[in-house]
């Protein structure tokens, strides 16, 4: 049976690796971008990261260029971003699709065991509102939807968007599985 932890990815250096080497950790997945007016979020995202790390969170990030062309960069100038600009210190990896036809694996599992994400709504009117196509549940929106990955591999909690990382309902739930 294939899980969550044994799914190959690539690190943002290009190495081979699979999220078993975060195996007892609490996991919380989000597909990036650069250019998007979510960005900021990575600068929330790096002090929740360094707040709980010691605990045991893992916050990883997979860039994707999925929604308007906002991560266009090579995985060289993804990770200098990220530095430069958020000094993001977190585990960044290798440039991935989170939806459609050649949608990763990764995405494909983390979106099948929770179709629908926490405070989606909203967004989901925002798109509709700017005139973008949203995508049906349960695909991922947009960037930065963010999922939380138990000590034991399994999908505990999604959210969308605009739930940004210091969103009570977020804090609570990884405050809740790092006490588990």
């Amino acid at each position: 049976m294939t899980t969550i932890q044994s799914i190959p990815v690539n690190t943002i250096d290009g190495q081979p690796q699979t999220l078993k080497a975060y195996e007892g950790k609490v996991l919380l997945v989000v597909n990036v971008a650069s250019k998007c007016g979510l960005t900021p979020q990575y600068e929330g995202l790096e002090k929740l990261y360094e707040a709980h790390r010691a605990q045991g969170l893992e916050v990883l990030g997979f860039p994707a260029n999925n929604f308007k062309a906002q991560e266009p960069g090579s995985d060289d100038e993804i990770k200098a971003f990220c530095s430069l600009t958020y000094n993001v210190q977190f585990p960044l990896f290798s440039k991935i699709s989170v939806v459609g036809d050649d949608q990763h694996p990764l995405y494909h599992a983390l979106t099948r065991a929770i179709p629908d994400a926490v405070g989606e709504g909203p967004w989901r009117e925002r798109l509709t509102g700017k005139g973008i196509p949203v995508n049906p549940v349960p695909e991922v929106q947009w960037n930065f939807e963010k999922f939380l990955i138990s000590r034991t591999g399994e999908v505990v909690g999604r959210f969308a968007p605009d739930v940004a990382a210091d969103d009570a309902r977020l804090l609570k739930a990884i405050q809740a599985e790092l006490a588990g």
